[in-house]
């Protein structure tokens, strides 16, 4: 892509906002060039933090729109996602990630919200729950809370990815401007390494491990079994560091469990660190100068291995 020499962004004025991320600080939202559609069905106005959870929660389940899908955003970052048999099931497979940081966060669900989860929600501190659709019985009830904003997505969830544009960020050294990160997985670039050969189980894991960790924080590392999210670490400093927290948090149920991350693994730490864990697969970029070392490691725990080629990593 070959940048032009001035770039103009008009923006046209919505409203200003109560205030930003804090609140001493002032906001706005401008019209985009691209905007999806939506309806606020409940709940008072969105404010700045509400945007940009919508936008993340959104970015997650807009990766399996195909299927029932939900995500647990809290403060731009996942903390809970899975899919189910029903929107309620995946509902509560995503919950279990992390109850606790799930309170006072954002809901995306890729399906109908029903009664049942309507019910579970109506009992936490919610501040926002967007879905393409509410069950009547569900949308009676959760309008009755007052502290829930309900957000109807018009726009088909499948397209929600042509809507995602440009980054640009403002900084004294100067204006950065960067393509969204469109990644997908490919046949060409996802190979096993290692002698140790994962299930198809463990190849479905280990996509869904990998989509939700390339909406994580860096460094992300993702533990997921049966569709479900079982830990999520991000923001860690070290590879190492997001693997030994991501393991903490797992425990016991990080046996046979997918470990992803949206980095290379540059050393065999994290290996070690996965054996003990009773990892059964690990999903990662590769292109380490230490790839070599790190399979080998690998074969000798026996941890099936998969290199993708694609590097998430979002500093």
């Amino acid at each position: 892509m070959n940048y032009p020499e001035e770039k103009t962004i008009k923006l046209s004025l919505i409203k200003e906002l109560e205030h930003g991320e804090n609140v001493h600080q002032r906001a706005a939202v401008y019209k985009s060039s691209r905007m999806v559609d939506f309806d606020l069905l409940s709940g008072e106005e969105l404010v700045y933090n509400d945007v940009l959870n919508l936008s993340a929660v959104l970015n997650i389940i807009s990766e399996f729109y195909d299927v029932n899908a939900v995500a647990f955003v809290k403060r731009g970052k996942p903390c809970g996602v899975a899919l189910g048999r029903t929107s309620y099931d995946a509902y509560t497979k995503a919950f279990d990630c992390d109850p606790i940081s799930s309170f006072y966060g954002v809901i995306g669900f890729s399906s109908m919200v029903d009664y049942d989860s309507a019910k579970h929600i109506d009992s936490m501190s919610v501040s926002v729950v967007v879905a393409p659709d509410f069950e009547p019985q569900a949308l009676e009830l959760l309008r009755n809370n007052p502290e829930i904003k309900l957000i109807k997505l018009i726009t088909p969830l499948k397209d929600y990815k042509n809507y995602i544009d440009e980054e640009i960020k403002i900084t004294p050294f100067g204006t950065l401007v960067q393509e969204a990160n469109r990644s997908e997985l490919n046949k060409d670039t996802f190979k096993v390494v290692t002698k140790q050969k994962p299930t198809p189980e463990q190849i479905e894991d280990a996509i869904f491990a990998w989509k939700v960790a390339k909406h994580a924080k860096s460094n992300a590392v993702v533990i997921a079994k049966d569709f479900k999210t079982i830990a999520i670490a991000q923001g860690q400093t070290t590879s190492l560091a997001a693997v030994d927290w991501a393991l903490n948090l797992a425990c016991d149920e990080a046996k046979n469990a997918v470990l992803a991350t949206d980095d290379w693994l540059p050393a065999e730490d994290s290996i070690h660190a996965a054996v003990l864990g009773r990892i059964g697969l690990i999903i990662q970029s590769g292109g380490s100068l230490k790839d070599y070392k790190i399979i080998e490691a690998a074969d000798k725990y026996n941890i099936s291995m998969v290199m993708t080629g694609i590097i998430n990593n979002k500093n």
